[in-house]
C-alpha cells in the first residue's frame, strides 16, 4: 500500500470511528432507551401493565410509553413503524401484519377467556346456554341492549366473528356501539344495564364498579390469547428493536410468566391470565 492510499485509508477508518461516537461525548452510541409499546385496553384497564412495566424498566434501563388502543389500531401502528413492539390479542389480524412483514417473532404470552355479562335481570334468558353465537342470537331477538367496543379491538373482531356465525347483523336502537376502550365499554354497559362482550381480566378487575353479572363462559370460541411482537427493524430501521427484544424476553421470561400467573389471585381468588410462553402462536382465532 502506498502511502497515498494508506493516507485514504486512514481517513475512512477515523471517519467511520467518529460516526459511532456520540457528538461530543466521545461514548459509543447506545439503542434509544426510549421504547414505544402498543398495547390493549384490556392490558391496561386489567392492571397487569402497572405491575410488569416497571419490573422491566427497572431491569433493562428502558422507559416504556405504553399506547393502550384496541388491537386494530396497535397493528395499524406497527404497520407504519410508529411504534417498536406490540402486545395484542387478535390471532388472525396479528397474522395479516406477520405475512406482510411489519412485525416479527410474534410469540404467545397469555390467555384468558372472554364473557358475555349482562344484567343480573338477564332479560333475554342466556344464563345456563352453552354457545356463544346461541346467546347473541337470543339478546338480537329479544332486542335487548348490547354494547359493542364499536372499535376494531380484538374484542370488538371477536363479537363480530359472533354476530356472523349466528347470521346476523346487528342494527337498531338496541345496538350500541361505544367506540371506545374495554373499561368505558363495561361502564357503559352497566350503566345501560346492557350485555357486551369482555375480556374476563378487565371484568374481574372492574366488577365492584359494574352493576353486571357473568351470563356465559367457557365456550371454546371465547379463548382469548395475548401475544407480544416485535415491529420488523429491516422495514423500518428506525425503530427501536434491542428494546423491543427485549420487552419479547422480558414478558416471556419465566420469572415474569410466573407474575403473569399469579396476578388477581390474592385479590380475586383466581389469576386474571394464564401464562402460555412455552406454547406455540397460532393465527387462528379460536386457538
Amino acid at each position: 500500500m502506498n502511502r497515498s492510499n494508506l493516507g485514504n485509508w486512514a481517513l475512512v477508518a477515523v471517519a467511520s470511528f467518529a460516526s459511532a461516537i456520540s457528538f461530543g461525548t466521545g461514548q459509543a452510541e447506545e439503542p434509544p432507551r426510549n421504547l414505544i409499546l402498543a398495547t390493549t385496553t384490556s392490558t391496561q384497564d386489567s392492571g397487569l401493565l402497572d405491575e410488569l412495566i416497571p419490573l422491566f424498566e427497572e431491569k433493562t434501563g428502558f422507559r416504556v410509553k405504553t399506547i393502550a388502543v384496541g388491537t386494530g389500531e396497535a397493528l395499524k401502528m406497527s404497520g407504519r413503524g410508529d411504534v417498536d413492539v406490540v402486545l395484542a390479542h387478535a390471532p388472525a389480524e396479528e397474522q395479516k401484519y406477520v405475512d406482510d412483514g411489519s412485525i416479527v417473532n410474534r410469540q404467545l404470552v397469555m390467555h384468558n377467556d372472554f364473557l358475555i355479562v349482562g344484567p343480573k335481570s338477564d332479560p333475554a334468558g342466556i344464563k345456563g346456554l352453552q354457545h356463544a353465537s346461541d346467546a347473541i342470537a337470543k339478546i338480537s331477538a329479544a332486542q335487548a341492549a348490547f354494547v359493542s367496543r364499536g372499535d376494531n379491538s380484538g374484542t370488538h373482531i371477536r363479537e363480530q366473528s359472533l354476530w356472523k356465525e349466528a347470521g346476523i347483523e346487528p342494527s337498531g336502537d338496541w345496538y350500541i356501539e361505544a367506540g371506545q376502550g374495554m373499561g368505558a365499554t363495561l361502564l357503559i354497559a352497566s350503566e345501560k344495564q346492557a350485555y357486551t362482550l369482555v375480556d374476563g381480566g378487565t371484568f374481574l378487575a372492574m366488577m365492584d364498579k359494574l352493576d353486571l353479572t357473568s351470563l356465559l363462559e367457557g365456550d371454546e370460541v371465547l379463548l382469548n390469547l395475548y401475544s407480544v411482537s416485535e415491529v420488523n427493524p429491516a422495514k423500518f430501521p428506525k425503530v427501536n428493536h434491542v428494546g423491543a427484544r427485549a420487552f419479547s424476553d422480558f414478558i416471556r421470561d419465566p420469572v415474569t410468566q410466573a407474575i403473569i400467573g399469579k396476578f388477581g389471585i390474592a385479590k380475586f381468588g383466581r389469576p386474571l391470565f394464564f401464562p402460555d410462553a412455552d406454547t406455540v402462536a397460532s393465527a387462528s382465532p379460536n386457538n
